[in-house]
């Protein structure tokens, strides 16, 4: 996620930047948030991490099994508590490439009934994207043939209620204190319907490449090759977050940096 560059401004030095996203989506009867196909791929693919350790000091990828290491994670915007679990994503792999940090993770708030049908799909190979199979004079993958019987996300989303929570939680050190951030972009999805014509798992994917396109476009992101966008200035990307109504926030989280600025404000406020 490239909001996770602006812990750039944030921090002297990194040490963990971990991308956490969750909902509290509701009223609906969708597994799927958007493409039957892409979810499958994500959440059964096995999760990336890097690491600097002992073994590897400048620092290495390696693969967990899926829905690895659940942990609680409170997300803003009335969201709350959420569970979330090791997922593949390709931001493990581009952010080690541009911050210089001891661990990137990603994980998101997959239901547990969820993963358990994932899990199961997965068992009986239904989730085989290479291997055709004939069903009458036709041959198909078992995955497209359950992406073909699946209800379509895209209608049995339009009355889903509830937001969605896309954020990086980055910790490092600050003045010599150690710091936690929570770097993030919340979504309500009846809003977004409204908006965009589209749910807000959609609107959250696709209001961050428009902004890219306008910004390389407009030459301001502008560096031949072939980059990551966390390779860029994030300052342009985030103004113009809230110039298209989808604006970024951010949360302190509890930490020695935190305790000195709630100390700071305390006097501030009782010396007036």
């Amino acid at each position: 996620m490239i909001i996770s560059l602006l812990s750039v401004h944030l921090f002297d030095k990194i040490d963990r930047v971990d991308v956490r996203d969750g909902d509290n989506y509701g009223n609906t009867d969708s597994d799927f948030g958007f493409s039957v196909w892409t979810t499958i791929e994500e959440c059964l693919q096995p999760p990336v991490i890097w690491e600097k350790n002992e073994e590897n000091p400048d620092g290495h990828w390696f693969c967990t099994e899926p829905f690895s290491e659940p942990e609680i994670f409170n997300f803003p915007g009335g969201i709350g508590d959420v569970e979330v679990v090791n997922v593949e994503h390709e931001e493990v792999l581009l952010v080690p490439r541009e911050i210089d940090c001891n661990r990137v993770t990603f994980k998101y708030g997959v239901p547990r009934e969820f993963r358990a049908k994932l899990l199961t799909l997965h068992g009986w190979g239904l989730d085989n994207k290479r291997d055709k199979v004939k069903v009458g004079d036709s041959e198909i993958t078992p995955r497209d043939f359950v992406c073909k019987v699946i209800p379509s996300p895209v209608g049995a989303t339009d009355e889903m209620t509830g937001k969605g929570c896309a954020g990086t939680w980055v910790t490092g050190w600050k003045d010599g204190k150690y710091r936690s951030v929570y770097l993030y972009q919340v979504a309500d999805n009846q809003e977004c319907i409204k908006k965009y014509t589209t749910n807000s798992v959609v609107a959250q994917t696709a209001v961050g490449p428009v902004i890219m396109m306008e910004l390389i476009a407009k030459g301001i992101w502008n560096e031949p090759g072939a980059w990551g966008p966390e390779h860029f200035d994030p300052d342009p990307f985030v103004e113009r977050l809230a110039k298209y109504e989808f604006p970024a926030g951010i949360k302190e989280m509890d930490s020695e940096y935190a305790d000195e600025l709630s100390e700071k404000a305390f006097l501030d406020a009782v010396s007036k």
